[in-house]
């Protein structure tokens, strides 16, 4: 059976900063997701990143379409404006009391080529649910969001009760014990991490984690669940930056 999600290695490898990371970061932690290049340039400089090679990058990404420029401000383009919203889904998934139902999802669109299903498979992973089977698609019926109408042209929705107990169900779906280690793993890269750089590198491994949490509700996960306590750890790396960058600003 395929994985369902994907996961760091159980010693996750964390990316090494580039100048394009560390301004991806700060941007995506910020609220609204702008800043002058003058407190650019102020604050990647913690990171090791200087003035000449923040600037070659910021053309870059203008160029890429990562970010936008209006005179002297750069902004993230609508696509990363996407990313930072599931990031702070991630951050704080909205829920509802679990009743016992299931949503499934089956794939009723035939011919479409390996980029179309792999895009599709991506959606579907996103949105937290989980592969039973080629085409049938499923998850406990807990997340306080609807699925995005544009997946009627592609498939059929159904609320289910399974015959099989829920906690076997879990079991099959999701590699909850890896998904665990990996995560009380990053939980002991953030907290000993000291420089900057360590810091940035190590908590956007956790965020990437974040994201391919199930969020399941508490009745069907493990004893001593991390997800909560690498969101915690997150959300107070997220005060930390949006402080550091309230700081610039009132010092420019």
């Amino acid at each position: 059976m395929r994985m369902n999600v994907s996961l760091e290695p159980a010693e996750p490898g964390l990316r090494p900063l580039s100048a394009r990371s560390v301004v991806l970061s700060l941007l995506l932690g910020a609220h609204p997701a702008e800043l002058p290049v003058k407190d650019l340039v102020r604050l990647v400089e913690p990171f090791g990143v200087g003035g000449s090679t923040l600037r070659a990058a910021l053309s870059r990404m203008v160029t890429a379409g990562d970010l936008r420029r209006t005179d002297a401000v750069y902004r993230l383009s609508d696509r990363l404006l996407a990313r930072q919203r599931r990031q702070d889904e991630a951050l704080r998934p909205g829920t509802r009391a679990w009743g016992g139902d299931w949503e499934m999802l089956v794939i009723t669109a035939t011919g479409r080529g390996p980029a179309e299903r792999a895009e599709l498979r991506a959606r579907l992973t996103a949105l937290r649910l989980a592969e039973l089977r080629e085409g049938v698609w499923l998850r406990p019926a807990n997340l306080d969001r609807a699925l995005p109408d544009t997946l009627n042209s592609v498939a059929r929705t159904y609320t289910a009760r399974p015959d099989e107990p829920p906690h076997d169900l879990v079991t099959r779906l999701w590699p909850l014990d890896a998904w665990a280690a990996t995560a009380r793993t990053l939980l002991a890269r953030t907290a000993a991490a000291r420089t900057p750089a360590d810091r940035l590198t190590a908590y956007a491994a956790a965020v990437r984690h974040l994201l391919t949490d199930p969020v399941l509700p508490p009745e069907l996960l493990p004893a001593d669940w991390p997800g909560e306590a690498l969101r915690t750890a997150y959300a107070g790396y997220q005060r930390e930056l949006a402080a550091s960058v309230g700081r610039r600003e009132r010092a420019a």
